[in-house]
């Protein structure tokens, strides 16, 4: 049983209020001298506490629409009518068509037995009201629909087939009452002279804002990057197909250009290429590939499928003998959903310029990498990638998991790549996805998992320091 005394003057005023009624939010600031705020706060006490109990409902609210305004102001149609023939009581067609809405008017009149039509003209009846006449009188306030007499609805019913006259909207009610807990304390309180603070009372918990939790793994891999002397660029998210394919050595008509793998804008790029590095590219489709080259094809836009596209343009501009350059940044595959593709996701790249790299290096650097984010056990196979050679894949074992898992693709440059650069110095090059990354720190078993802002998993996944 909660000690009365260590109830807040809020809470106990509410308890006091209800006593053992129902009440509304607005009829407890109402009846308890309280502001809504205060009301509100003192609910979500009292709630966590288990002393009051809450039901909701949903009410349908009726209310007059700009035609059934407009009627309670001047009548309805068939108002009017009866109106004017109130003198004559019996006028022709022609001298009543002046009236506006002259058909509805007509039509409705009849229909409710008021007016009768014989050798064209409109001969008056009756000029009771009829219900709905009334409907829309008591309607001049939203009322409840739950509150409409047996006469009403049917009125109701009438209204609705006309348009624009009466609109309906919900709203929510939420009603406080006493639980057995709070009715049990009601004498408690009555009797109350001071009050004390319990000390052992559970705090609420409090989530601090915090950057999201794949944002961490790119922030920690760009400072193992840094801290290995390594400079950091980056570049747009849209490349022509040259800088995104061609000068990589992919011919123009491979399957990864293709729509199903690669997102096109309808837009050709008008940035002009150096013709010392396109004569290059074209003679190394030719010799490598047999076919020749059109340097109209790669103007065509994409959203880059991968960063290379940014550390090949790097190449191009500086022409380094050495360098050591890494970009993080999102690529784009047009790819169907799954538990371990995207269509956007994070990639980091890094190239290394020597004289006297070699493939060695590479390894080398991958291991210390790994180890900086917490990955001990590296391994290495043969594999083919396009612009690279020779290629290696990279393998770490997941203690948890239990197995060794693909992350990076690495190798060095072909010389088909580096030639139309003019860099002469070997490119150790490597890449792969972040999320990849996120998964294995993460325990994630779906990369969709990332981006699926699930509130219980951003507040409590841990947070992984270097």
């Amino acid at each position: 049983m909660i000690d009365p005394r260590t109830l807040h003057d809020i809470e106990r005023k509410i308890i006091l209020t209800l006593k053992d009624n129902s009440m509304s939010i607005d009829a407890l600031a109402k009846h308890s001298d309280l502001n809504i705020d205060q009301v509100r706060r003192g609910i979500e006490w009292l709630k966590y506490k288990h002393l009051i109990n809450i039901n909701e409902k949903i009410e349908k609210i009726l209310e007059l629409d700009e035609n059934g305004k407009k009627a309670l102001e001047h009548g309805l149609p068939e108002r009017m009518l009866i109106n004017k023939l109130k003198n004559a009581k019996e006028m022709s067609i022609k001298d009543l068509k002046e009236l506006e809405e002259f058909n509805a008017a007509i039509a409705n009149a009849k229909a409710k037995g008021l007016i009768v039509i014989e050798k064209g003209k409109v001969r008056l009846l009756d000029n009771r009201k009829g219900k709905d006449e009334l409907l829309l009188e008591r309607l001049r306030e939203p009322i409840r629909y739950d509150m409409l007499s047996k006469d009403e609805l049917e009125a109701y019913e009438m209204l609705k087939r006309r348009p624009r006259y009466v609109k309906e909207h919900t709203r929510k009610i939420v009603e406080v009452m006493l639980s057995n807990e709070g009715l049990a304390l009601l004498d408690k309180i009555g009797s109350i002279k001071e009050r004390i603070i319990d000390l052992e009372a559970a705090a609420p918990i409090i989530y601090a804002g915090r950057k999201h939790p794949l944002q961490d793994v790119i922030d920690e891999v760009r400072e193992v990057l840094i801290g290995l002397g390594f400079q950091e660029i980056d570049g747009n998210y849209i490349q022509s197909s040259f800088w995104n394919f061609d000068i990589l050595f992919t011919p123009q008509d491979h399957p990864a250009r293709e729509m199903q793998d690669t997102f096109y804008l309808n837009a050709k790029s008008n940035e002009h290429i150096d013709d010392k590095i396109a004569r290059k590219v074209a003679n190394m489709h030719k010799k490598g590939w047999h076919y020749k080259w059109d340097i109209e094809a790669s103007k065509r836009l994409v959203l880059r499928t991968h960063t290379t596209s940014i550390t090949i343009r790097y190449l191009a501009d500086k022409k380094p003998d050495e360098a050591s350059i890494f970009s993080v940044g999102r690529v784009f595959r047009n790819e169907k959903l799954t538990y371990k593709h995207l269509a956007e996701f994070h990639q980091v790249e890094g190239i290394m310029v020597g004289k006297n790299v070699t493939l060695r290096d590479l390894m080398g650097l991958q291991r210390e990498f790994y180890y900086k984010i917490g990955l001990k056990k590296v391994k290495f196979w043969p594999t083919y990638f396009p612009y690279t050679e020779p290629s290696l894949q990279s393998m770490v074992y997941h203690e948890k998991l239990d197995r060794w898992v693909e992350l990076f693709g690495m190798g060095i440059f072909r010389p088909e790549v580096t030639y139309p650069t003019g860099v002469k110095s070997p490119v150790l090059a490597w890449g792969g996805g972040l999320e990849r990354i996120a998964m294995l720190k993460y325990d994630l078993n779906d990369v969709r998992e990332l981006y699926a802002n699930k509130l219980s998993w951003l507040r409590g996944v841990p947070k992984y320091q270097l």
